[in-house]
C-alpha cells in the first residue's frame, strides 16, 4: 500500500475561488502532491504520496501570487522524555512545549491550529477603516450624483476629489490582488472588480477633463437604468466607482466577521480544556503547572468543580465525571480507580488522583479538534463543479466585457457613425459586465457551510470525517444497526431468576455467585454483580471452567456445584424435563439462559438479557422519518434478537452472523440497489463500516470501528444517529443554496448588463450582496440539531 504524508499549510491572500483553484493547480504540478484548498479557512491540505520539501511547497505557493507558512510538518522530531520532577527547566531547554525550529512553521507534526477561522483580527481592522472612510466620502458622493437638486455649481469637482481616495486608497485590496495574479499571468475574480472601478473612473476623468463634463453648470440625474447620456456630454461614474467599492467592502467586511463566527464552534470547543494541572510530585506534594508541561505517566489531583487536566487513567479517589461538554449526556459517569476518564470534562463531587495516559496532540480532545479541521479543509464533491467552473471564469467574463463593448461600437458606428452617447453606452454596459458577473461569493458556498455545519456537529458530539460524507447521507435508503453495543447497553444483566424444585430465588442466586465470582466471562461477571446487590458471596473452592460449556466448583461444606449451558448442566444432573420447560420459557423472550445444579440435581435457571438503551426506541423512530429502513444485524440468536427488535420497532432482523458475514450482508443489501448506511462500535464491525456506503462508528466503541468509520458519535447514543444524517443532509442542502445564490443571479443578470439594461452601480450592490446572503445562509447551521 502507497503510503502517505499530509501537511497543512496557511495561505494567505486568497479572496476568491479562482484563488483556490490557481493555488491548487501549482501546488499539484509538484510530483506526488494532492492539494485541497479551502477558501474560508485560507489553508491547503496537502497529501504527499512521495517525499517533497516544505520549502517547495511554500515556493509553489508564492509562484501563484499568494503567500504559505506551515502549520503541521511531515516529519519532526517527538519531544525528549523528561525524567525527574523539575519540568520548567527541562521545557526551557527544549524549547518549550510543540515548538519547531522549522522556519515558518506553527506547531509541531500532528499539532493543528485550534482557531479554525482564517481571517485575522489585523485583516478586520483593515477592513473596517477602508470602509469607514470610503462609506463617509461616497455619501457625499452618491447623494451629489444622484439628486440634480444639490448639485451646485462646481459639484462634480467635487465628487471627483472625494472620490479619488475611495477609488484608490480604499479600493487597494482588490486592485493589489489584481495586480499580483497579472503578475503571475493570472486573473481573480478581483481582477473583474478592479477593472470595472478603474475603467469607471477613467472615463469619468476623462470626461471631467477633455469631454465638456468639467463645465460648470452641468447637470446629471440618476436613474435605476444606464444613463444614456446628453447633448454630446459624457456622463460621470464616480458615483458607481465610489458605490461599488463600498459595497463590496461592506460585503468583504461582513463576509469578515460571518467566517469568524463559523469558527466559533470548534473554536469554543478546542477552548474546553483546563489550562494548568496539579501535578504530584515523587514525594507526594503537588505542584500548578501549565498542561503544556504534562506528560505520559504523570500523576495529577482533580478537585471537585475543575476540569480533569488531561486524558488518564483513576489511580486514586471516586468521584462523578460529567462529560457533557464533549459527548453532549447530561447525566454524571461515576468513576473509581481504573476508570478512563477524558480530558476537558468536569469533576463534579470527589477529589481524583488521575496518571496522564495521553497528552497533547493525542488527547481525545485534540483528535476531535483535527478531525473537525480535517473535515472542514476538504471539499465536498458538489464543490469541485464549481472550482472548474472557477478557473475559466475570468477570462470568459473579461472577453465577454471586450466582445459587449466592441458589439456596441460596431452597432454605434453602423449606424452613422462613433458617437459620445454610443460610447458612453457600449463603456457602461462592459462595466457592468464585468462587475455584475463576478461570483466572489461561489469559493464561499462550500466552505462556509462546512465550517458552519462540522462545527455544531462537533457541539453535538457528531464528527463528520470528510465533506464527501455529505453526498452518501443524501441517498441512504437502509441503515444497517449492530445490536450489542449499538442498539444495546452492551452488557449483560440478570433479567430473571426461576428457582426449580424446592429451591428459593435467594438461595440459587447467592450458589451462582459464588461460583461465577473466579471467572471473568461477561455472565459471570452479571451474575457475580447482581449476587452481590443481595447480600456477601460464600467461599468456593476446586474451580474449574469447561469451556463452551461452564463451570464447576466445591462449596465449603462440600457441595459439588455445576453451572453452564442447560444441556450440558442436565447431563450432569436430573430434571432435564423441566429444565426444559423453564429454558424454553425464558429463552422466549429472547433472553440467554445457564442452568445451576448442585446435590445431583437441578436447582434453578438464570435468564441474562442486553438492555435496550433508553434512547433506541425513539432513534429508530426517528431514522424511519428520514426515510431510511432500519435493518437489526447481529451475531446473537435469532429470539434475542428478535426481542431487541420488537422492543425498538425495527421489522427486518438478520442474526447469527459472524463479523466476515456482516460484510456479506452489506454486500447483499448494496447489489439490491440499496444505499447503506452501517451502524456499529466493535473491532467485528469495522469491516462493514468500511463496506458501507456511509459508516457510523459509537464513540463508546473500539478505535478500529472508529477509524473505519465516515461519522462518529462520541456519545454512545443511537439517536445521535438521526441527529448526524439530519445534520449531514441539511448541510448539503446550504451547499447547494449557497451555490445557486452564489451564480444564479450571474447567469441571469450577465444578459442584462451586456444589452445595456444594468446599472453598473446596482450590479456592484447585487454582487456584494451574494457574498453576505451566502455566508449568512451557511450560519442557519448553528441553530441545527
Amino acid at each position: 500500500m502507497m503510503s502517505t504524508t499530509e501537511v497543512d499549510l496557511a495561505v494567505e491572500g486568497m479572496t476568491c475561488a479562482s484563488c483556490v483553484a490557481r493555488v491548487e493547480r501549482k501546488l499539484q504540478k509538484l510530483p506526488g502532491v494532492r492539494a485541497e484548498v479551502n477558501l474560508a479557512l485560507e489553508r491547503a491540505h496537502v497529501t504527499l504520496t512521495e517525499p517533497v520539501d516544505t520549502e517547495d511547497l511554500l515556493a509553489a505557493v508564492d509562484s501563484a501570487g499568494y503567500s504559505a507558512r506551515v502549520l503541521t510538518q511531515p516529519e519532526a522530531d517527538p519531544a525528549p522524555e523528561i525524567p525527574g520532577p523539575d519540568y520548567d527547566q527541562a521545557l526551557s531547554a527544549h524549547g518549550g512545549h510543540g515548538g519547531s525550529d522549522h522556519p515558518g512553521t506553527d506547531h509541531a507534526a500532528g499539532h493543528h491550529d485550534g482557531d479554525t477561522s482564517a481571517p485575522t483580527a489585523d485583516r478586520g481592522t483593515m477592513l473596517r477603516r477602508r470602509l469607514i472612510v470610503a462609506a463617509v466620502l461616497t455619501l457625499p458622493v452618491a447623494l451629489l450624483s444622484m439628486i440634480p437638486p444639490l448639485q451646485f455649481t462646481g459639484w462634480q469637482w467635487v465628487v471627483a476629489a472625494l472620490a479619488l481616495p475611495v477609488v484608490t486608497w480604499a479600493a487597494w485590496p482588490f486592485h493589489a490582488a489584481a495586480f499580483k495574479a497579472a503578475r503571475h499571468g493570472s486573473s481573480t475574480m478581483d481582477t473583474l472588480v478592479s477593472l470595472g472601478v478603474i475603467a469607471a473612473t477613467l472615463w469619468s476623468l476623462y470626461a471631467l477633463l477633455f469631454g465638456g463634463a468639467g463645465a460648470l453648470g452641468m447637470r446629471m440625474e440618476f436613474t435605476l437604468l444606464p444613463r444614456s447620456g446628453g447633448h454630446g456630454t459624457p456622463e460621470l461614474y464616480f458615483e458607481v466607482a465610489a458605490v461599488v467599492t463600498t459595497f463590496l467592502l461592506a460585503g468583504r467586511y461582513a463576509e469578515y466577521r460571518a467566517r469568524r463566527s463559523s469558527g466559533d464552534a470548534l473554536r469554543s470547543l478546542l477552548e474546553l480544556g483546563a489550562k494548568e494541572a496539579h501535578l504530584v510530585l515523587p514525594d507526594g506534594t503537588e505542584r500548578l503547572v501549565p498542561i503544556a508541561q504534562l506528560r505520559v505517566g504523570d500523576a495529577f489531583r482533580v478537585r471537585p468543580g475543575e476540569k480533569v487536566a488531561t486524558d488518564g487513567e483513576v489511580i486514586e479517589g471516586t468521584s462523578a465525571v460529567d462529560a457533557s461538554m464533549l459527548t453532549g449526556e447530561p447525566v454524571p459517569v461515576d468513576v473509581g480507580p481504573g476508570d478512563a476518564v477524558t480530558g476537558a470534562t468536569m469533576n463534579t463531587s470527589g477529589a481524583l488522583t488521575v496518571r496522564a495516559t495521553r497528552v497533547g496532540a493525542d488527547t481525545a480532545l485534540a483528535q476531535i479538534g483535527a478531525l473537525v479541521a480535517r473535515a472542514q479543509t476538504g471539499k465536498a464533491p458538489v464543490q469541485r463543479l464549481a472550482d472548474r467552473i472557477s478557473a475559466v471564469f475570468v477570462p470568459i467574463v473579461i472577453a465577454l466585457a471586450v466582445a459587449t463593448l466592441a458589439v456596441w461600437l460596431i452597432i454605434d458606428a453602423t449606424n452613422g457613425g462613433l458617437s459620445t452617447d454610443g460610447v458612453q453606452a457600449a463603456f457602461t454596459a462592459a462595466v457592468a459586465v464585468l462587475i455584475i458577473a463576478c461570483p466572489c461569493a461561489l469559493g464561499l458556498a462550500t466552505p462556509t457551510a462546512l465550517l458552519v455545519g462540522t462545527g455544531r456537529g462537533a457541539q453535538l458530539g457528531i464528527l463528520i470525517k470528510g465533506p464527501q460524507v455529505l453526498e452518501a447521507t443524501r441517498r441512504i435508503d437502509v441503515a444497517v444497526l449492530d445490536k450489542t453495543g449499538t442498539v444495546t447497553v452492551g452488557a449483560m444483566s440478570v433479567a430473571a431468576v426461576a428457582p426449580i424444585g424446592n429451591s428459593t430465588r435467594a438461595e440459587v442466586l447467592a450458589v451462582a455467585g459464588a461460583v461465577e465470582s473466579s471467572s471473568e466471562h461477561p455472565i459471570a461477571r452479571a451474575i457475580t454483580t447482581s449476587a452481590r446487590e443481595a447480600g456477601p458471596l460464600r467461599e468456593v473452592r476446586d474451580f474449574g471452567n469447561q469451556a463452551g460449556s461452564g463451570v464447576t466448583a466445591t462449596l465449603t461444606d462440600g457441595t459439588e456445584v455445576a453451572l453452564g449451558r442447560p444441556g450440558w448442566v442436565a447431563d450432569r444432573a436430573g430434571g432435564a424435563s423441566e429444565v426444559g420447560d423453564v429454558v424454553a420459557r425464558l429463552e422466549a423472550t429472547g433472553a440467554t439462559t445457564v442452568v445451576l445444579a448442585w446435590g445431583g440435581q437441578v436447582r434453578g435457571a438464570i435468564a441474562l438479557r442486553d438492555e435496550v438503551k433508553t434512547s433506541s426506541a425513539s432513534a429508530i423512530a426517528r431514522i424511519k422519518d428520514l426515510g431510511i429502513t432500519p435493518v437489526l444485524l447481529t451475531g446473537d440468536q435469532e429470539a434475542a434478537a428478535r426481542a431487541v427488535a420488537t422492543e425498538v420497532g425495527i421489522t427486518e432482523v438478520i442474526a447469527g452472523v459472524l463479523p466476515e458475514g456482516k460484510v456479506d450482508q452489506v454486500e447483499r443489501l448494496q447489489r439490491a440497489g440499496h444505499v447503506v448506511a452501517m451502524v456499529g462500535d466493535g473491532v467485528n464491525d469495522a469491516a462493514a463500516l468500511a463496506q458501507a456506503d456511509l459508516g457510523l462508528a459509537m464513540g463508546t466503541g473500539t478505535d478500529v470501528a472508529i477509524e473505519a468509520s465516515d461519522l462518529t458519535l462520541v456519545r454512545g447514543d443511537l439517536d445521535a444517529v438521526p441527529t448526524a444524517i439530519a445534520l449531514s443532509r441539511r448541510t448539503l442542502r446550504v451547499i447547494k443554496q449557497n451555490l445557486f445564490w452564489a451564480f444564479a443571479y450571474n447567469v441571469a443578470a450577465i444578459p442584462l448588463a451586456a444589452l445595456g439594461l444594468l446599472n453598473p452601480m446596482i450590479a456592484g450592490a447585487a454582487m456584494a450582496a451574494s457574498s453576505v446572503i451566502v455566508v449568512s445562509n451557511s450560519l442557519r447551521l448553528r441553530r441545527a440539531g
